[in-house]
Order: structure tokens, then sequence, then C-alpha cells
């Protein structure tokens, strides 16, 4: 086989390794605090943000879905939890049940999973293309949002020692071992990912969803259960994302989550997940969030505006697309020569016997 070819595709493959270690290398040179220890370490936690939301999308897109409610559900789930945290739960008797900070959290990732499932049972079970129904739940997240609070914010989210409420900014801003509790929460998540696409029947059936659905389907592949898991979870990683954002800033405001869903979306492509599904990896979803966010921060650390951050991300997240599209045709090209040249092999063997 074309050595030229198979160069090609070991570095296509690593493409996004390769552009994380460019936009490292660009920006180290640009600016000189880059790649200190503390700034690293800040910039890795705004990856936990776009990471865990990119974790939940390449299972939706492995499935040839998609999911564009994930900035607005963030936003509604750090309402939620701004509400109880503020207003509490009213309860019967004109009485309020007020939770602590675990059990917040636990009501939020919930409700994160309902709307997932919703999303799920919508497009399972009504036909619903995954595109208008999540761009449908996205203003009805957001939408929710305002509403909540007549459109105003949810401040000083620090909770009262007699309601035992207290340590809300601890999820967001807390450490273990030198590491932000969100760092640790984005490797957890991507562990589970890791585990449910490579090493369980799950997995399995999400690749076979999005390869080919028909086939899949024949196959015995429970796709409505599948499909809806997949939904549920994304709205788990979104719930999560609300949770962390409202808890640095200690305020929960309905507009939280704004365009996330694009960077997630970018990052999972840059990370080599296929639009159509069936193929791509949750780590390289990770990479993809790190070339993103590190992109993002290094041009605002030099001072770049805002309108051509977004210039710039968009011209990264179509290249990142044509590069995928360039490598699946070089990819079936090399199967295809591969196959000529096994005939070729076995063509001499088969006249050596008939001799």
């Amino acid at each position: 086989m074309n050595q030229k070819y198979m160069i090609y595709m070991y570095l296509l493959k690593a493409r996004t390794f390769i552009a994380l270690l460019l936009v490292i290398a660009f920006f180290s040179v640009m600016v000189p605090n880059f790649l200190t220890t503390s700034n690293l370490l800040i910039m890795t936690q705004h990856v936990a943000i776009t990471g865990l939301l990119a974790i939940g999308m390449t299972l939706v897109i492995l499935t040839g879905g998609i999911d564009l409610s994930v900035g607005a559900v963030a936003g509604i789930c750090g309402m939620v939890a701004g509400a109880l945290l503020t207003n509490g739960l009213p309860i019967w008797g004109g009485n309020i049940l007020f939770f602590n900070v675990p059990e917040v959290i636990l009501c939020v990732a919930i409700f994160g999973i309902i709307v997932g499932l919703v999303n799920g049972a919508v497009i399972t079970r009504f036909g619903v293309a995954p595109f208008i129904c999540t761009l449908g739940m996205m203003y009805v997240a957001r939408g929710s949002a305002l509403l909540f609070n007549d459109g105003s914010t949810y401040p000083n989210l620090n909770g009262m020692e007699a309601l035992g409420n207290t340590g809300f900014a601890t999820l967001g801003s807390g450490t273990l071992l030198g590491i932000y509790l969100p760092i640790w929460l984005m490797i957890a998540f991507l562990l589970l990912g890791y585990w449910l696409t490579t090493k369980t029947p799950l997995g399995r059936y999400i690749y076979a969803i999005g390869g080919n659905e028909s086939a899949a389907r024949l196959a015995g592949v429970p796709i409505v259960k599948a499909k809806i898991f997949v939904y549920a979870f994304s709205g788990l990683c979104a719930a999560f994302v609300g949770l962390i954002v409202a808890s640095q800033l200690q305020t929960a405001h309905p507009m939280t989550g704004n365009m996330f869903e694009m960077d997630a979306i970018g990052a999972t492509v840059l990370g080599g997940t296929a639009l159509a599904g069936g193929r791509g990896r949750v780590s390289g979803s990770i990479i993809g969030a790190f070339v993103i966010v590190f992109l993002a921060d290094g041009m605002v650390m030099m001072g770049v505006s805002d309108f051509w951050q977004m210039v710039i991300k968009g011209v990264v997240i179509v290249t990142a697309v044509v590069v995928d599209q360039f490598q699946q045709k070089l990819q079936n090209k090399v199967i295809l020569m591969r196959r000529h040249e096994e005939k070729q092999t076995a063509t001499p063997s088969a006249n050596t016997v008939s001799s």
C-alpha cells in the first residue's frame, strides 16, 4: 500500500492533538504568561464547562442526532438551583422546604435528565427530527428560565446557616489536590462516557444506530431506549454545567449558557466525531474542547475583539468539518486499495492450486 496515504491517515487522525499543540505554541509566544501553572488551571476550569457539554453531545451525535438545547438547559438548571437556594420549595400549608447543597445538586441533575428524556421521547415516539425538537426545547427552556424570576437573576447564592444550605460556591471554585472540582467532574464524566461507549452493550448500540439505523433495527438493537438514554445523558451534562456556572458566579442568570451549544458541537466535531453519526470518541471531544477554549482564552489575553473571536471560531469549526470529510474519503480510498491488494495477492495462489 502507498505509504503516502498511510502517513496522511495518521496525521488526519491526530489532527485535533496537532491543532492543540499549535494553539499552545502560538499563544506561548504571543502571550508571556500563557503557560503558567495558574493560568493553565484556570483555562482547564473553563474547558470543563465546554468539555462536559461535549461529552453529552458526543453520545447524541454518535446516534446521528443533535442537541441544540444544552445551552438553554444549562441556563434553566442554574435558575432552578437559584430558586431552590433562595426561595426554597413551597409545599402544603404555606410551608417552605429548603434543601441543602447536595440535595439541590441532586434535584437539578434530575431536572436536567427529565428535560433530556422529553427530548428523547419526542424524537423517538413522534418521529420529530432531532434538530427541530431540540431547537424547540432550546426556546422553551430559555423562555422558562426568563419566566422563573421575571427575567431577573438570583443573586448572592451563599445560602444561610440557619437553613443549612451554605457552601454552594464549593462546587464551582473548590479544589481537591490543588485541582478545581469542575475539572474533576469533567474527568469523571469522561471516564463514564468512555466506559459507556467502549465497554458496554449500550455503547455498541449507540455506534450501530449512528452507523446504519435500519440495519441496527433489523439486528434487534433497542433504538428507542438507546436514543432516549443519550438525550437524558446530555441533559444531565447540561445540568451540571448550569450548576457550575451559577456556583462560580454565585448568581443564577436566565441567559447563562447562551451559545454554549455551538462550542459543544464545535469541540465534538474537532474531536473527530462525524456529524452523520457512528464514528467518534469522547476522548477526542475533550481534546476538541481544549482547542476551542484555549483558542478563545488566548485571543482574550491578546486583546482580540469579541467579533473577531466569533469569526475565527466559525472558521475553525467549518475547517474541522471539511477535514473530517476529507479524512472519510481518504479512508474509503485506503480500504479500496487494501481490498485490491488482497485480491491481487490471492489470485496467484488460486492459479498455482489450479495448475
